[in-house]
């Protein structure tokens, strides 16, 4: 009779062996698989190099060397990144790092096309910028990477983590070092340096609902009152529920954030969801937030002018809503094919580099190129959910798909609100436009994600002796 070995104990008992070692043999990878992210990094890097050497032929007619010395440091980020991987975590998923780097070199080509529209040379240029951040947001990952090694340590700071965010969702309201930019009190500034700290917070968020999510599950998830087939958790659990919307609807209220209040509140009640399996959570959450919305919209001035231009762009096209409008006309002028690079007009829309640069790639690569840019991002995230559902411990696998539909939720809003979707809100997408903050922020995103990775593909294995 076959003998087994006694399983870890992050595996379920109920599992059989052969099911395990399907699911063992169907994750693991052989360590050789670093070669093949080695090679679509460097497929990604010469995607990034050819964009900007076709920008550059196309606008000022030949090669310059503008981005030479920041590309080169950016480059070796990249390769030092990967060292690490190979180093801390040489059973990662492959594709990870490749595909955010595939995204953030198509955005800093598209970047460093509108700077040379408007003629932007030195640090003033936004493309330069954006390597510098590129690259210490990849030397953040770097020390994360070497700092966490094991995720099961951030389960000890659950709410440490969480009251750090507190903190940094409070530091724009200070006096002094808090900053209004384009009417959000979201960032912080020291100087000519600035930040927003809740791109780092959403991360801290992040840990601190998986780990809360793990211990309190069971009370969560108690049995409450079904209505029309829906099972609705009983009002004695809802707190939870109601002090993230509270937090959501006082980062909307004080900070003039729609975005990154629906970023948050959509966070917490997707991780809520897959930790419970409850409908009745997301119909509840989905419809406190609209209540809140409507309300806002009716009672404050600047959500209700984004309401009115999301429902009628054309109203008001030389006022309000000439960014939407040009967004617009952009994403019709590239079509299917785009005009190609650097032969469009994206700088005449505002924030072409950072809000609206998903219609900026769109009118020079076209629908086709959207579609390539997009698959990236259904790429990473499924990637990141795949993890998520395969992780080792109940805190892994809700981390794994929290950071996942962290990307998914931001990805969403930003072009939900520049095709009319959902009102525009104001958020960056992932890797593709400009800004320091959000660079460092999904770059830690990333790895983490390779760290979670890396522990499903090392699982030990099931061993069945005879």
């Amino acid at each position: 009779m076959a003998e087994k070995t006694e399983e870890p104990r992050s595996f379920e008992k109920t599992r059989t062996s052969e099911t395990v070692l399907q699911r063992i043999t169907a994750l693991r990878a052989p360590r050789k698989l670093l070669g093949l992210e080695l090679s679509l990094l460097l497929l990604a890097i010469a995607v990034g190099i050819a964009a900007v050497v076709i920008v550059e032929f196309t606008v000022v007619g030949g090669p310059t060397t503008t981005l030479l010395a920041p590309g080169i440091l950016f480059v070796a980020a990249l390769i030092g990144l990967h060292i690490t991987v190979r180093r801390v975590a040489p059973d990662a998923d492959p594709l990870i790092i490749p595909l955010a780097a595939f995204l953030n070199v198509i955005g800093i080509a598209m970047i460093y096309r509108i700077d040379l529209a408007e003629a932007k040379t030195g640090w003033a240029a936004d493309s330069t910028r954006q390597l510098v951040w590129s690259s210490i947001a990849l030397v953040a990952a770097i020390v994360v990477l070497l700092v966490v090694r094991n995720h099961m340590k951030l389960f000890r700071y659950t709410y440490l983590t969480g009251l750090a965010a507190v903190v940094l969702l409070l530091l724009p309201m200070l006096p002094g070092i808090g900053r209004t930019i384009n009417g959000a009190r979201v960032w912080i500034g020291i100087g000519s340096f600035s930040f927003q700290p809740g791109e780092i917070a959403k991360i801290l968020l992040a840990i601190f609902f998986a780990g809360y999510l793990v211990q309190s599950r069971d009370s969560l998830a108690m049995v409450g009152k079904k209505i029309l087939g829906i099972r609705f958790p009983r009002a004695r659990d809802l707190g939870p529920l109601l002090v993230f919307w509270l937090a959501a609807m006082s980062v909307l209220v004080f900070q003039r954030d729609l975005g990154t209040s629906l970023l948050y509140f959509g966070l917490f009640l997707s991780m809520l969801y897959l930790a419970t399996g409850r409908a009745g959570w997301v119909i509840l959450g989905v419809g406190l937030f609209l209540a809140g919305g409507i309300i806002a919209s009716q009672t404050l001035s600047y959500v209700g002018v984004r309401f009115t231009n999301w429902l009628d762009p054309f109203a008001d096209p030389q006022g309000g809503s000439y960014q939407m409008v040009q967004g617009l006309f952009g994403l019709a002028n590239g079509g299917m094919t785009g005009t190609g690079l650097g032969q469009g007009y994206p700088e005449d829309t505002p924030l072409a580099t950072s809000d609206y640069i998903i219609p900026s790639l769109g009118e020079e690569l076209g629908l086709i190129g959207l579609f390539v840019v997009l698959a990236a991002y259904l790429l990473l995230i499924g990637r990141g959910l795949r993890i998520g559902f395969a992780g080792n411990d109940d805190f892994g696998k809700l981390l794994g798909a929290g950071l996942a539909f962290t990307i998914a939720l931001q990805v969403f809003i930003v072009v939900g609100g520049v095709t009319r979707v959902i009102p525009l809100t104001g958020l960056t997408a992932p890797f593709l436009a400009a800004g320091g903050s959000s660079l460092v922020s999904n770059w830690i995103i990333i790895a983490l994600l390779v760290l979670l990775s890396n522990s499903v593909r090392n699982r030990p294995k099931l061993v069945i002796r005879s």
